[in-house]
């Protein structure tokens, strides 16, 4: 097991700057997830980490070894990817064992490190059988039990989950989280999925546009989001907004004004941006009215669509909603949970 550290790290693409100096420390086995939508530099950074990308500037370490200049095979890492990868002529026990036998590991090491895998990740039935004879589930096991019997310093996923269907997806979450609680190997792992992010990770790397726009622990993500776009881009349904102005103790907007949150010194007069998530609006005789649109009532919950004024907004009740669409329903933000952000510069103000 070993840290990983990145410093001050660049990627260009020819005059095409990708990654913007990326600063992340991941702790001695910790899970640390790279999260972001396409094309905000998260597989990129990976990658680099891998040795598969060179470093435009800055430095990665992994045990305190600087690995800029370090072939990709001679870092320690074990990665797996997205489309699993498999030799489809090979079965699994042979899959499996295929980097040790390039190391030229003894049979009886082989063996037995395909075999304590196998038995980690339930795939000791099926050995003898061919990547065509195997679930997707279970050839994305195989792919992870290539890179157990490796014991590599870091595990890297790429995306691993994209290609399973939604039930199996969930079940592999929980599975690659058991796995990581059991090896207590570091891991860094790249989705563009915030549940997956949320369930699943030490800490969260939230990342946009080649930068990083905050670093921490699940919750604090959710609770506190350091700006506009993690508060927008963790949670699902995403956050409701609302452009407006705080004067006399009110945040005022189209007509309708909302309460405030507890800590808000110094916004008197502002311009800002008023954050609800949708879980967070309750039925209120004392709220404001809103106007139905579609209702979607999943069992455990009801999510509202409906309009305060000129601006949507979503709503999720555990409360079974009798009204339909076209009739007016009041509701109200809990005031502790409420956000607010500068109009200008999007950082948080509370």
């Amino acid at each position: 097991m070993a840290t990983v550290s990145i410093r001050s790290v660049r990627k260009a693409f020819g005059s095409t700057e990708v990654l913007h100096g990326v600063d992340v420390e991941v702790q001695d086995g910790e899970f640390v997830i790279l999260v972001g939508p396409s094309g905000c530099g998260k597989s990129t950074l990976l990658r680099m980490i891998a040795g598969l990308e060179n470093i435009t500037r800055g430095e990665i370490a992994i045990g305190g070894r600087v690995v800029n200049n370090v072939a990709p095979k001679e870092r320690d890492i074990a990665m797996v990817f997205q489309n699993y990868a498999l030799y489809p002529h090979m079965t699994v026990r042979d899959n499996m064992a295929f980097s040790l036998k390039l190391a030229k590991a003894p049979p009886a090491v082989i063996s037995d490190k395909v075999g304590r895998a196998a038995d980690i990740l339930g795939l000791t039935p099926y050995l003898d059988r061919y990547p065509r004879q195997l679930s997707g589930g279970q050839r994305q096991r195989v792919a992870m039990g290539r890179a157990i019997v490796r014991d590599p310093q870091v595990f890297l996923f790429d995306e691993p989950l994209s290609n399973l269907d939604a039930k199996l997806r969930v079940q592999m979450r929980a599975e690659i989280k058991d796995l990581h609680q059991r090896l207590k190997t570091t891991t860094v792992y790249v989705t563009h999925d915030q549940i997956e992010a949320m369930t699943m990770a030490d800490k969260i790397v939230v990342m946009h546009a080649g930068n990083v726009e905050q670093i921490g622990a699940p919750l604090e993500l959710y609770d506190r989001p350091a700006n506009l776009f993690v508060a927008g881009f963790i949670g699902s349904p995403a956050m409701n907004f609302f452009k407006g102005r705080v004067e006399s103790g009110a945040f005022r907007f189209d007509g309708a004004q909302l309460p405030l949150p507890r800590a808000a010194p110094g916004v008197n007069g502002a311009s800002v941006i008023y954050g609800v998530r949708p879980e967070h609006w309750q039925l209120s005789a004392d709220g404001i009215d809103a106007v139905v649109h579609v209702l979607e009532p999943t069992g455990s919950e009801t999510q509202v669509m409906a309009r305060i004024a000129d601006t949507p907004v979503v709503c999720a009740f555990r409360e079974r909603i009798t009204a339909q669409p076209g009739e007016s329903i009041r509701i109200a933000p809990d005031p502790a949970l409420v956000h607010l952000f500068d109009e200008k510069t999007g950082v948080r103000l509370n």
